[in-house]
């Protein structure tokens, strides 16, 4: 069966599954999305943020009690920019206090090379993505 039949349309929400480490910062899990395009050069991909004015970023988000740390990762690049691929070795974890609330987070990125881009994909109507060069990614990203 082919994965564009499979993904659903809604991105999970609620925190009823989510996880926290010992000292109880939510922990959340993204990726950073590659390619290597025509040109043999490395670009990555960048979508919107959900709120208007904070630039672009990598897909990141809640990881949650039923999922392994790849999948969450995984489930965050379908939901948030609608790609699917091959979630590699972690790159870092991070903490960082949340911009929205004084809550404090536990981050894990991990690349994921790109081995399908969807046409539809849960977020698809709130987010834009664009492929970019490391350098423009570094320009756009406000994180």
């Amino acid at each position: 069966m082919e994965l564009k039949k499979i993904v659903p349309m809604v991105s999970r929400n609620g925190r009823q599954l989510q996880r926290y480490n010992k000292g109880q910062q939510r922990q959340v899990v993204g990726c950073i999305p590659y390619r290597i395009n025509s040109n043999n050069a490395l670009e990555v991909l960048v979508i919107s943020a959900q709120r208007k004015g904070k630039g672009m970023l990598f897909p990141k988000g809640g990881w949650e009690c039923d999922e392994t740390i790849k999948e969450a990762a995984l489930r965050e690049s379908i939901e948030e920019a609608g790609v699917y691929g091959i979630v590699e070795g972690e790159l870092g974890t991070w903490c960082f206090k949340s911009k929205g609330n004084d809550g404090y987070y536990e981050g894990h990125m991990f690349p994921l090379l790109v081995k399908e881009q969807l046409e539809f994909w849960p977020e698809k109507d709130i987010r834009r993505r664009a492929w970019v060069s490391i350098a423009k990614a570094k320009e756009v990203c406000q994180y």
